[in-house]
């Protein structure tokens, strides 16, 4: 079993290594998934009664490929997840050991308080990238109606977003957004965590390729289940920019107008495509990850 022999030289060098690696395993994961986060955001931002089924995922999934906006947007999610991801994890890995007193285990609470926090600090550093990447996946739309872009590229969007909304702008939706990371995290980090030990506990397998696959699912599901209503406010906060008049005047308002004019099951659109994403992202990101930390000397997650 390998031992913490990245952090044997100072913590610091140790936290560079974690940072490193789950960039680069972040960067993987987002690469094979981002097709699914774009039809995530596609659906969650169309505006009916209910969620949509399946004939309305693949119709949408159809309109997405024919506007060529199935990778729109994957540089900024590439950006986002370089600052994201290595805070909520190496955050999180912190705060366990810090709430963890005396030796012992950190419990399910302390876990999930854990998660919640480092969660809440990674996506508010990380919000302006975001915000590009769900403003040019919307973008797409506008192709299939013959209309331009509002941006052109990643810098463009920067650059057109502070010039119109201020640098403030930046971090529009900057609330629902940390609302939905403190629960995501709670189910990926926090579940990926406690289904991995008590599966090792259990018996049911070492801690290998088996262990991380399970468990990797069970977060990708807690996940999904938990922030799916906070993603809809999020996305749809996030889309609206000072043109004209904004539809929301906050999350709470983004929350009640959807709850009645398209019913309770409108919180939880995109479902589908957003589990279908997290849990294979789940398991490009964490496999990738234990095998990345087993390589260079540091202990599994």
């Amino acid at each position: 079993m390998p031992t913490d022999n990245a952090e044997a030289g100072g913590g610091r060098r140790g936290t560079l290594v974690k940072v490193s690696l789950s960039s680069v395993s972040a960067a993987m994961a987002e690469a094979s998934t981002n097709p699914l986060d774009a039809l995530k955001t596609r659906l969650q931002l169309h505006r009916g009664p209910g969620g949509a089924g399946g004939g309305g995922v693949i119709r949408v999934a159809v309109e997405l490929a024919r506007d060529g906006g199935v990778y729109r947007g994957f540089s900024p999610a590439v950006l986002r997840h370089l600052m994201y991801t290595p805070v909520r994890i190496v955050g999180y890995e912190h705060l366990r050991s810090t709430l963890a007193s005396g030796g012992r285990e950190a419990s399910v609470v302390e876990k999930a308080l854990a998660g919640g926090l480092s969660g809440i600090a990674a996506q508010v550093v990380a919000s302006p990238a975001d915000l590009v990447k769900v403003r040019m996946q919307a973008d797409s739309r506008l192709l299939s109606q013959g209309i331009q872009p509002r941006y052109t590229g990643i810098t463009d969007a920067f650059t057109k977003i502070i010039r119109a909304e201020g640098f403030l702008g930046l971090w529009k939706g900057v609330v629902p957004n940390a609302q939905r990371a403190f629960l995501v995290n709670i189910g990926e980090l926090t579940c990926y965590d406690q289904a991995k030990h008590f599966i090792i506990r259990r018996q049911i397998c070492d801690d290998n390729l088996y262990a991380h696959t399970l468990a990797s699912v069970a977060s990708g599901l807690s996940a999904t289940t938990l922030s799916c209503p906070a993603d809809v406010v999020k996305t749809r906060m996030m889309n609206q920019g000072k043109e004209g008049k904004a539809l929301y005047r906050s999350s709470y308002d983004c929350l009640v107008k959807t709850v009645r004019h398209e019913g309770i099951r409108a919180l939880w659109k995109g479902f589908l495509p957003t589990w279908a994403r997290l849990g294979p992202w789940q398991f490009v990101f964490w496999v990738s990850y234990e095998k990345l930390r087993r390589a260079s000397g540091i202990s599994s997650f």
